[in-house]
């Protein structure tokens, strides 16, 4: 007898509400053993693979790529008797659209389970129903139920992968029209546009309507018929584009947006003669303890930035809403914005007060491979104390960085670029930079934001200050 667990989407961060489907790793049919990575997510912060929990055969993936889903839905369906392997393949008796509906609902409540108790108004659990081995399958629909008798008495589905198996293609409707196989984020976009998805003729395997036909669709003939028409981005009705808003971008808009109208934001500037910290950053390179990891005028910001702290603790604070308090934070987990393909992250390095500085190069050397993959682990982008942000890398000398919640401070470090300057007494061309000190109000008062940017700046005119302050 078969025996169906259903795993369900959990919070791999602290306080995860939901998550993108990304990639399946498994299809139906197929084998799975304990811990074996199955499906890679994408949560507010990072790329996620989740291993499977269980041990059997895949039987059904109960959501789509592509789509977004709350913590604690099922996503995937496993036979773990042992019995899935040996069962002829085929369609099995179908279930009323209304038991698959309060079944759906049961299926919300969070944590793992099995198949449901043999009971007539708990039968349809959404797995093992016109399953084909070895094939894809299309999940139902919740509310789209069969009417009447004949072969109108399965529950029409939606396709988890663009291959659907024949025979299971389309669900048949009250007058015997073919619905047109396509994903819910494909006919989400259709309703948006106003495409007629019957009136379309899907380019995807076996007829599948992509998110191509439709944008053409809307477009138009001209665009639709023309040669290479959908080789750059797409382009839609009125020559507007749209951009669902998921995942890292949905994050950072609203944390953004949260710490821009909370705190109090004070940003300070300064320009500084870094010719000597150019210097020692060359020198670093040659040195054989900073073998292998690169070398650049961020690590010594980074430094100089630690050192000011230790000076200075309260800039590396928090305000504590709840509690009426201002916690000091004696200890540095300092964060470093990273710009990547899936949006802006900071994750932060723990500890690194307490890191020498050939283990700080090699920290921010990992950090930014880690974090360009989009795979840092949702630790690393929680529990921050204070952020820089080099924005020099874009080509420009400086900027107004917003804060990142629960912290009292960001320093942005503008390029490095040649400029006349005073030095000893006469004009000469420097390298010099222009930093920013954006920080909470509510915690830090002008006179200690300056004299935090005033060291910082100090150290990195001078570096052997850096010696002397540590």
């Amino acid at each position: 007898m078969a025996d169906v667990k259903q795993f369900k989407l959990p919070d791999v961060g602290e306080g995860l509400t939901e998550a993108d489907i990304v990639s399946w790793k498994v299809k139906p049919g197929d084998q799975v053993t304990v811990n074996q990575v199955i499906v890679e997510i994408e949560t507010a912060k990072s790329l996620v693979e989740l291993p499977s929990p269980f041990e059997g055969v895949v039987t059904e993936l109960l959501v789509p790529e592509g789509q977004s889903v709350d913590v604690g839905t099922p996503i995937i369906a496993v036979d773990v008797s042992g019995e899935a392997a040996a069962e002829e393949p085929g369609p099995r008796d179908a279930v009323p659209a209304a038991t698959a509906v309060e079944d759906d609902s049961a299926a919300r409540e969070p944590g793992i389970h099995g198949s449901p108790a043999p009971k007539i108004e708990r039968q349809a659990v959404l797995v093992g129903y016109g399953v084909k081995l070895g094939t894809t399958t299309r999940r139902r629909r919740k509310g789209s139920g069969a009417r009447g008798g004949g072969g109108a008495g399965r529950v029409p589905a939606e396709p988890v992968s663009p291959a659907a198996p024949s025979g299971n293609g389309s669900a048949g409707k009250a007058g015997g029209a073919e619905r047109p196989m396509a994903k819910p984020p494909v006919r989400k976009l259709a309703k948006e546009l106003g495409v007629d998805l019957a009136a379309l003729s899907g380019s995807g395997p076996e007829g599948t309507i992509t998110r191509e036909d439709v944008q053409a669709a809307a477009a138009g003939p001209a665009v639709a018929e023309a040669p290479g028409a959908l080789a750059g981005p797409a382009v839609l009705a009125g020559g507007e584009e749209r951009i669902p808003i998921r995942g890292v971008r949905k994050h950072t808009a609203l944390a953004v947006s949260a710490s821009a109208f909370t705190a109090p934001h004070v940003t300070e500037f300064l320009q500084i003669d870094v010719t000597e910290t150019m210097s020692a950053v060359q020198r670093l390179r040659e040195l054989p303890e900073f073998e292998g990891w690169r070398s650049s005028p961020l690590l010594l910001v980074a430094k100089a930035l630690m050192l000011a702290v230790a000076r200075h603790p309260m800039i590396n604070s928090s305000w504590d809403e709840a509690a009426q308090e201002i916690v000091v934070k004696h200890y540095v987990n300092l964060g470093i914005a990273a710009a990547t393909d899936r949006g802006l992250l900071v994750p932060n390095i723990k500890s690194a007060h307490a890191m020498s500085l050939p283990a700080l190069a090699r920290a921010l050397s990992e950090l930014a491979a880690t974090a360009r993959t989009g795979k840092t682990p949702p630790a690393d982008l929680a529990h921050g104390t204070i952020t820089i942000t080099n924005v020099g890398v874009f080509g420009v000398d400086t900027g107004t960085p917003i804060l990142t919640p629960g912290e009292a401070a960001i320093l942005a470090l503008g390029q490095v670029k040649e400029a006349p300057w005073v030095h000893e007494g006469a004009l000469a061309v420097r390298q010099v930079t222009t930093l920013a000190l954006s920080f909470d109000h509510r915690i830090v008062d002008g006179d200690l934001g300056s004299a935090v940017l005033r060291d910082i700046g100090a150290m990195l005119t001078d570096p052997v200050r850096m010696i002397a302050w540590g």
